[in-house]
């Protein structure tokens, strides 16, 4: 074929045809040793099972967002620049970037329940506690325990189940609570059952050890923003990484102009609020507040950002509650993050406005302080010194609280900075 082309261009009477057709068809040496088009070599993000905790597991809290991280659509904000290295493993918190459509990108933080060393110091404590050895498979270890052994005998998750475990939510648990939490499990298939059939042996070991060490990705699935929570989207786990929609923590906020502080502020009140009074009957109360518990969004909301400290009393079964006596229930699994010698608070001890003051005391006088002029800031600030004493005066709080709001209400503006509520503040008097 190709000697007959050449004969056939022989014949052309246009040279520059000619040459054409002898460079494209009459160099058969030529076109074999043409270089092919290389492709594009894509980056290769190097994960260390060890850096996302997977070498854990079933020790962990899940997988359900690993996909992500392997196909490269959750991506650290280091990994933006041209080293694509992954951050220390030994810090708590990252911003990463996160992708449905690999076009669009919107910020998360992604955290560990914990610190990696006190990770590891608690993953030598069940060696050594369980096995007699320095170093072990956290799993078997864990499935031989007594608590594991009875939730894999257990239909529904019930209060003697996790009785004795260190976090706040699960110091006085109700049954309605705990079906909840069996109900809107996020890292299993939803079947939307109080019974713990749909979950695996795998899948109670996940969920006993993430209740164990910090509850709050619990907490996010099971009072989801979509309802209104004030809390963060939970996305997903992958090992001992949690990825949940990004905020601001409110230390960034304290140098902040004076009407971004009262409006801030002023939601912190409402969330407190809500927490306190809610449609399901559940009371939220805080065990520790510090500048990075409440987070702020891009469009200027303000969230509950690390719900770790938050406790649950259920109003309408409050007779059924454990309240005193889960001191003699102790394990492994109630040692994982705390001292063992650590003594729980008792529900009957939470007093209504125990966030409040605890509020008044850490974070609105940092958020408020020589924000405004005199004689308002002399007023906010008493308002504040009587609410942060008034531990043992509930109606000294409201109505210092009731005051503090009414000054705040008329110091904050109405503009795009506030995209949560604008621009129907424009048209509304709530605002």
């Amino acid at each position: 074929m190709g000697r007959w082309i050449c004969c056939l261009c022989s014949r052309l009477a246009d040279p520059l045809m000619l040459l054409l057709v002898l460079a494209l068809s009459c160099s058969p040496s030529t076109a074999a040793t043409a270089s092919p088009s290389v492709p594009h070599v894509k980056p290769s993000y190097s994960f260390g099972r060890t850096f996302l905790g997977l070498d854990k597991c079933n020790a962990c809290i899940g997988t359900s967002i690993c996909k992500k991280f392997f196909k490269e659509e959750i991506r650290f904000d280091t990994w933006l620049s041209s080293h694509l290295k992954l951050p220390p493993s030994y810090l708590l918190s990252y911003s990463g970037n996160y992708t449905d459509d690999a076009k669009s990108w919107r910020l998360v933080d992604i955290t560990r329940l914990t610190s990696k060393y006190q990770h590891d110091r608690a993953d030598k404590r069940i060696c050594t506690s369980l096995l007699k050895t320095k170093t072990c498979s956290l799993e078997r270890a864990l499935r031989r325990t007594q608590r594991f052994q009875k939730w894999l005998r257990a239909k529904r998750l019930t209060p003697d189940l996790v009785q004795g475990l260190s976090s706040p939510m699960l110091r006085c648990p109700s049954q309605r609570l705990l079906d909840r939490i069996v109900r809107r499990y996020a890292e299993v298939p939803d079947a939307g059952s109080i019974y713990m059939d749909h979950l695996t042996d795998r899948d109670k070991l996940r969920l006993l050890y993430t209740l164990a060490v910090n509850s709050h990705p619990i907490l996010l699935q099971i009072f989801p923003d979509v309802e209104g929570w004030p809390f963060p989207r939970y996305l997903g786990s992958c090992g001992r990484l949690v990825v949940s929609a990004s905020t601001q923590p409110l230390r960034d906020f304290y140098s902040a102009a004076p009407e971004v502080a009262a409006d801030l502020a002023l939601q912190l009140l409402a969330v407190l609020r809500s927490m306190g009074t809610n449609d399901l009957n559940y009371f939220f109360y805080f065990t520790h507040v510090d500048a990075g518990t409440f987070g702020v969004f891009s469009n200027g909301h303000l969230f509950i950002r690390d719900a770790s400290t938050l406790g649950i009393i259920d109003k309408e079964e409050a007779g059924s509650q454990l309240i005193d006596g889960q001191q003699e229930h102790k394990d492994i699994f109630s040692c994982l993050t705390v001292d063992c010698q650590s003594v729980f608070v008792s529900c009957d001890s939470i007093r209504e406005k125990h966030s409040l003051v605890m509020v008044c005391q850490e974070l609105l006088p940092k958020l408020l302080g020589g924000k405004f002029l005199q004689p308002v800031q002399e007023k906010i600030d008493s308002f504040l010194q009587h609410c942060a004493s008034g531990l043992t005066d509930d109606q000294g709080v409201n109505e210092a609280i009731a005051k503090l709001a009414e000054i705040l209400k008329p110091l904050r503006s109405c503009d795009s900075r506030f995209a949560y509520r604008y621009p129907d503040c424009k048209y509304s008097d709530k605002y």
